[in-house]
């Protein structure tokens, strides 16, 4: 068993070592040190003093020229990534390559975007207090970035926060979640085979609540970069130091509309796809479909036929669909909420019921009653809820009905009801025929109300970690 070091260059393990196990069969993988006060001091000196030396930068051509090895390397070792991915986070394998594959793209995306960035000209001569003068902004790097992951996506999400960090030349503190930080270290690494000194990018875990929260809420922190529950970023963002910026991204009960008019040979695979992808563990995995009520029985009927033909298992399998949840107690979690739903009078069409201790079988429930745990809050596993509807106004007022909003779809060969859902849902995006888990990762991905601050995507990331920086020249010559 591999034991994985503190990457914070001049700092000792202080903390007991991180032990991460597959959340499939319970087996040791690795072990990781840990550090805690002392080394966030150490983590956050080197990464202010790098920032603040700006005569060591590192310049745009070196930086394009890292990540395009670090691509190079990335395919090069695809297949283990995935396996190493799909073996500590449960995704399975066949979902996992997706991933790798999105992340190599990913590091892509950042080299296109320095090759393409540019500032701006502001206009002047326009009155005489702006006459003789020219104004044009270029991009600087914003400061210290500390970043925060989240277990679902262990790859994809570390590229979609250390990517740009890297891009725009700030220093990068990164702390990975604590069951799945394999994948970020072997990409810090990668990095740093790649040619990035190991100052620039610095891999943080702890076992102590209060080391993290240090790390966060420190002054020389210039932007705060967080992936997770929204109980958490909440708390976080309200403890930053004057002058820190955030991006949050939590998570929602995605809503779908199905209008009577629907192609349900088209729709219900889509469905599937969207709501028990990485058995349901996704931000934006669909929870809540409304239906018209001519249809919502065969909808959910045919959904709890699709959720039954999947195969759950070892996610390291190439034939597996549908890996474990994260950890036993979210089992725990979710069997307790169906249970709820079933008790309070929702029909349960499928499933139901865990798998050992690691798996819960993929679980279709007809109208759930409003003040169910599933109807009111984010289930983070395999169930997908069918609710039917008389009037499309009532299911949008219903879809807005709680305090999440992130991405939703609608589902119609009617444009006018498609675009009547698209301007009334309380959400981000909007997609048409498409589940809402759908994302590319040049897009923007954005939470709304409670589920989070600020713009995700690699493009909109990278804007954040930059200021555009104003040069005013006069001369008697303009």
């Amino acid at each position: 068993m591999e034991t994985y070091p503190l990457m914070i260059p001049g700092a000792m393990p202080e903390g007991k070592n991180l032990v991460v196990c597959a959340p499939f069969d319970g087996s040791t993988i690795a072990e990781v040190q840990t550090g805690r006060s002392e080394a966030v001091n150490i983590a956050l000196e080197t990464a202010h003093g790098l920032f603040r030396n700006k005569e060591a930068w590192l310049s745009p051509a070196r930086r394009m020229e890292i990540l395009e090895e670090t691509a190079r390397i990335m395919q090069t070792e695809a297949d283990s990534l995935a396996l190493e991915a799909a073996r500590e986070g449960g995704k399975p394998l066949i979902d996992s390559k997706v991933e790798v594959a999105r992340a190599i793209d990913g590091v892509k995306e950042c080299i296109e975007i320095l090759r393409t960035q540019s500032g701006e000209e502001i206009p002047m001569g326009l009155n005489a207090a702006s006459a003789g003068r020219l104004a044009v902004t270029r991009h600087e790097p914003i400061g210290v970035i500390v970043a925060i992951s989240a277990f679902n996506h262990p790859l994809n999400l570390i590229v979609h926060q250390v990517g740009p960090a890297v891009a725009v030349g700030c220093p990068v503190i990164v702390k990975p979640a604590e069951d799945t930080p394999l994948s970020c270290i072997r990409f810090v690494q990668i990095l740093r085979r790649a040619g990035l000194p190991e100052e620039w990018c610095q891999v943080f875990m702890t076992d102590e609540l209060d080391a993290a929260t240090q790390l966060v809420t420190d002054s020389r922190v210039a932007f705060f970069s967080f992936i997770g529950s929204a109980k958490v970023g909440w708390m976080l963002r309200s403890k930053l130091a004057p002058g820190t910026r955030c991006a949050l991204e939590h998570g929602g009960a995605a809503p779908v509309i199905v209008a009577q008019d629907a192609d349900l040979d088209k729709a219900i695979p889509i469905l599937a796809k969207g709501g028990f992808y990485h058995a349901g563990q996704v931000c934006v995995s669909v929870q809540r479909v409304f239906a018209h009520e001519s249809i919502a029985k065969e909808v959910a009927d045919r959904l709890a036929v699709a959720a039954g033909s999947l195969k759950i298992g070892d996610p390291t399998l190439e034939e597996t669909e549908v890996g474990p949840l994260i950890r036993p107690r979210e089992v725990d979690r979710v069997e307790d909420w169906v249970s709820d739903a079933v008790s309070k009078g929702a029909e349960l069409l499928t499933g139901g019921k865990r798998i050992g201790d690691t798996c819960y079988a993929c679980t279709v429930l007809y109208d759930p009653p409003p003040d169910a745990a599933v109807s009111q809050m984010e289930i983070f596993g395999p169930v997908v809820c069918v609710y039917p509807y008389d009037d499309i106004n009532e299911a949008i007022d219903r879809a807005n009905g709680l305090p999440y909003a992130f991405q939703a779809a609608v589902f119609t060969k009617n444009i006018d009801q498609a675009m009547r859902a698209y301007k009334r849902l309380d959400a981000s995006a909007v997609m048409v025929n498409d589940h809402t888990a759908f994302r590319v990762d040049w897009m923007p991905f954005a939470g709304l109300k409670e589920s989070g601050l600020g713009v995700g995507g690699i493009p909109h990331t990278i804007h954040d970690m930059q200021i555009a920086k104003m040069l005013v020249i006069r001369s008697g010559e303009l």
